[in-house]
């Protein structure tokens, strides 16, 4: 039987919760987030998602034809959200050309190493880090301003839908992929859950 996205989740629940739950959102959730962990999180965020930026591209450029609709889709709410970085970074007053921490620089370079991966491989991951977010701003519940907005951008259900069609097109993947390459994408979603749990405990320790 060939592996799905779900079956991820079933065979890993402990490391899914913890790319998915953390003290840092509980905290935006009942407002006792630091300022300064919120703003480093933002501003990593903001250079992580740069290069998120990239492996979309790169995701695109082995696509399959019918898969183009919902990676385009994707790719024009990234221009967005890049945008959207800089306007929230411009209302803290938080400059974006910074160095990326250690744990920053781990994650945008393992999403380099995809490049060569099979489509399957790379749609997996894609799928999961967007996951990842979709959840995670959801789990806590509802937030107060300012974190709401930060909630809505990930957690609102259009987000979700989009995640849910990533989901069937990384399926789709799978269900054909030789088996290496069903090892390889289960290896990219234990590894994405590592990092995504040291992303937002590198953003919680900066307190």
């Amino acid at each position: 039987m060939p592996l799905t996205c779900h079956q991820l989740i079933t065979l890993h629940p402990q490391a899914w919760d913890s790319a998915t739950v953390h003290p840092f959102l509980d905290q935006c959730a009942n407002s006792t987030i630091q300022t300064q962990q919120f703003n480093t999180w933002l501003v990593q965020d903001y250079l992580f998602v740069v290069d998120f930026t990239r492996m979309a591209a790169r995701l695109l450029a082995i696509a399959p034809v019918e898969h183009y609709d919902v990676l385009l889709s994707g790719m024009i709410a990234l221009k967005d959200e890049l945008q959207w970085f800089r306007a929230k970074a411009q209302e803290r007053r938080l400059e974006l050309d910074v160095r990326p921490q250690a744990t920053c620089t781990e994650y945008c370079a393992y999403m380099g190493s995809l490049a060569d991966a099979p489509y399957a491989v790379q749609a997996t991951a894609f799928w999961a880090i967007e996951l990842a977010y979709n959840q995670g701003w959801q789990k806590p519940g509802a937030m107060d301003a300012p974190y709401a907005e930060f909630a809505e951008r990930w957690g609102n259900p259009g987000f979700t839908a989009y995640v849910q069609q990533l989901e069937q097109q990384a399926d789709q993947a799978l269900t054909t992929a030789p088996d290496l390459a069903q090892q390889q994408a289960e290896s990219a979603f234990l590894k994405i859950t590592r990092l995504e749990r040291d992303f937002w405990q590198m953003a919680f320790n900066a307190a």
